[in-house]
């Protein structure tokens, strides 16, 4: 082959990789933000990426871009490993029309959803864009059409995770936000429906990017994100880390490793976590790195709906998703955004054959006007519909409360749960004792000399006779009462039984599920 045809070819590679030119690529680092290439070459293992499509050009036709025609078409798409693991990515690049999504751009997009659907591959996508390209106009919108299609073609199917590095407005949002994960940096991710300036024109309102759209909007407030990180490193590491705990496809179960902890563990400080007064606060996340195989928990959405926790983490080597009322925020209470937040996790197990733990210490659901007029009932069953049409191996550990219709929705047995377990103390009953007095005692409270003594004599009378685990497992909802230092080894023996678990829906072309 002539080598001037070798020459040529390597020029057009190295133009590729200049993406928009030294000048665009100088201030995108001057906004603390790596190229779309260099965030590429962090993610994954070093020297694997594969990069296709490195000279597509839009096709212009009659328009006139102004002549700024790119190698690659602000978007950089290809396949590599983490963790030796085969994945597909594209990273927009902000260098090139800033990242604008036009024809050609969304086509090689789509080529890698294809490609990661067809081979059973996570897909990442990281997103830095000004949005649509203007001057492509309905070819633009078209291709956002054809990326939210193929979203949801692959949901349930392979894992998919976004990666907001810089501004996803319009639009653009709604690819991420029809994944499964949404990562964002703080300072730096942005996304929004409308800008502050529309939102000014429209609203009134003066708002900021942060304010609007911000990774600790997303995280804390409005749910939208799963993670956000101080640096665009220290999310791409977490993205690594995520997808340590997550099978390449629904088919396959997660990535199990050695085990390096003794499955007979126990914990002494389990057997006192919980205190004696049943309205004093725990933090239980020390149940779960108490429980888990030590260092192995991987928390997802810290930030949002604090009174319930979701995370990954593994038993005896064996990847789990762990869902636990907190007490110590709200008192575990369940509302709208804990409902849902715990029932999309739950769906995401169950879609990827990932084992569900649940431990349970809930008083309820939240009470007042603005739960009931947020739609409380209808978030609510939500969690009651995910864990019910969960086929994963399903179980549960009462810890202390589980009061009236909570009870049941924590994954109880009527629920198809596979093992339910309970500890000593736990309470199991329609409601908690001081409210079952002022309700069966109305009129002798009513009546007494001493009211104040009377209810705690009879409150102490209900709790022994009902708030206690054993009227549930007279009745077989509770498999069995456990010390809490057995916890461990209980549900390591009970994924080792359900590990052949086989268990299924009726036919149906899909559910109605409350949205």
């Amino acid at each position: 082959m002539a080598s001037d045809k070798i020459t040529n070819l390597r020029r057009l590679q190295e133009q590729a990789k200049l993406g928009g030119g030294a000048e665009a690529i100088s201030r995108q680092h001057d906004k603390g933000k790596m190229t779309a290439r260099e965030r590429l070459a962090y993610l994954l293992d070093e020297g694997s990426f594969q990069e296709l499509d490195a000279l597509v050009m839009h096709e212009s036709g009659e328009l006139d871009l102004e002549g700024r025609v790119a190698l690659g078409d602000g978007v950089v798409t290809g396949y590599g490993t983490i963790h030796g693991r085969l994945v597909y990515v594209f990273a927009q690049d902000f260098t090139v029309k800033g990242g604008t999504l036009g024809e050609a751009h969304a086509a090689k997009i789509t080529k890698v959803q294809d490609l990661a659907l067809r081979n059973g591959a996570p897909l990442i996508g990281i997103n830095d864009s000004g949005g649509a390209r203007i001057q492509e106009g309905i070819h633009a919108l078209a291709g956002y059409g054809d990326v939210f299609q193929r979203n949801v073609m692959a949901s349930g199917v392979i894992p998919q995770i976004s990666v907001v590095l810089g501004p996803c407005a319009g639009g653009a949002v709604y690819s991420p936000a029809l994944t499964d994960f949404v990562f964002m940096v703080d300072g730096t991710s942005h996304m929004f429906i409308t800008g502050p300036e529309v939102v000014k024109t429209v609203t009134h309102e003066e708002v900021s990017f942060d304010e609007l759209g911000g990774a600790d909007v997303h995280t804390a407030t409005s749910g939208v994100a799963h993670f956000r990180g101080a640096s665009e490193k220290a999310v791409l590491d977490s993205v690594r880390i995520l997808l340590s705990y997550l099978p390449q496809n629904n088919l396959e179960d997660a990535p199990a490793v050695a085990p390096k902890d003794n499955p007979a563990r126990a914990e002494a400080s389990l057997n006192t976590i919980v205190p004696e007064d049943p309205n004093s606060p725990y933090d239980v996340k020390d149940v779960v790195g108490n429980v888990l195989d030590l260092g192995s928990w991987f928390e997802v959405q810290p930030d949002f709906a604090g009174n319930v926790i979701i995370g990954f983490g593994r038993l005896d080597g064996a990847v789990v998703g762990v869902v636990a009322n907190q007490p110590s925020v709200s008192a575990g209470v369940l509302d709208i955004d804990a409902s849902t937040k715990a029932a999309r996790f739950v769906r995401f197990c169950d879609a990827f054959n990932i084992p569900l733990v649940t431990l349970v210490d809930v008083p309820g659901f939240m009470p007042g006007t603005v739960q009931e007029q947020g739609g409380v009932i209808r978030h609510g069953a939500k969690l009651i519909f995910a864990y019910a049409e969960a086929t994963v191996p399903k179980l549960t550990v009462v810890l202390r409360k589980a009061y009236g219709g909570a009870y049941i929705v924590m994954s109880s047995k009527h629920l198809r749960g596979d093992l339910n377990l309970a500890w000593p103390g736990a309470e199991i009953a329609v409601m908690g004792p001081e409210g079952a007095v002022n309700i069966l005692h109305k009129k002798d409270l009513a009546t007494a000399d001493d009211p104040s003594g009377m209810r705690a004599q009879l409150v102490e009378e209900y709790r022994q006779r009902f708030a206690n685990p054993y009227v549930a497992a007279s009745a077989g909802f509770v498999d069995a009462v456990i010390e809490p230092t057995q916890t461990r080894a209980a549900l390591i023996n009970g994924l080792r039984m359900l590990q052949n678990k086989r268990d299924s829906v009726p036919g149906k072309k899909h559910a109605t599920m409350p949205l």
